[in-house]
């Protein structure tokens, strides 16, 4: 079964094709020919994400879905969560993000640096809306490690874990990722409309 995802992020697509399976095909909007922005608006994950699911789905009419994910930092009162992706200013600039992050929270202990990834899928099928949600609680690390991953990866270390995400394979991060726990309600619900 095809089913189209609204992101234009290769590793997103990797993460979750491991997880949905042979059972479906992902496809993303650049497969269908569409180059421009996705809109990200509003003031919450969960909204960015329905927002983008529906964007797609008025656009071409196909079961699609989308997510949005945050990383919330404690001390920094929840920031940057919904402007993770832009935090240190547009163009998205990934590495210069974990320079703010850690310039921000520089002399914190570890301790203190308490923090979750948060990600929110936005299936829409049949043009029925359904939302999944995904947390992993850790720690900001106090220095980058680890070279596999994106975003946030290097600086984020998983509850009960001394390694980052960025030092985990694509097998283990799945297991324990915030985007791995929605995707595994996703597919649940996807296999349990199949049965």
């Amino acid at each position: 079964m095809e089913i189209l995802f609204a992101t234009a992020n290769r590793n997103k697509v990797i993460e979750i094709a491991g997880k949905l399976g042979e059972d479906y095909k992902i496809i993303t909007p650049a497969d269908l020919g569409y180059e421009g922005d996705i809109p990200e608006t509003h003031e919450t994950i969960a909204e960015n994400a329905v927002e983008k699911a529906q964007f797609i789905w008025d656009k071409f009419g196909k079961n699609c879905f989308a997510d949005d994910t945050g990383l919330e930092v404690d001390y920094l009162g929840g920031a940057p969560g919904v402007y993770s992706a832009r935090y240190a200013g547009t163009p998205k600039d990934p590495v210069q993000n974990v320079v703010k992050l850690l310039k921000e929270l520089d002399g914190v202990p570890f301790e203190e640096r308490t923090a979750r990834f948060r990600c929110v899928i936005a299936l829409i099928e049949d043009g029925e809306l359904h939302t999944f949600e995904g947390i992993c609680e850790g720690n900001i690390s106090l220095t980058p490690m680890g070279t596999l991953g994106f975003g946030y990866d290097p600086v984020f270390i998983p509850l009960g874990m001394e390694r980052t995400m960025a030092m985990l394979s694509l097998e283990e991060k799945n297991v324990i990722s915030h985007r791995g726990r929605a995707v595994e309600k996703l597919v649940a619900y996807l296999h349990s409309k199949q049965s």
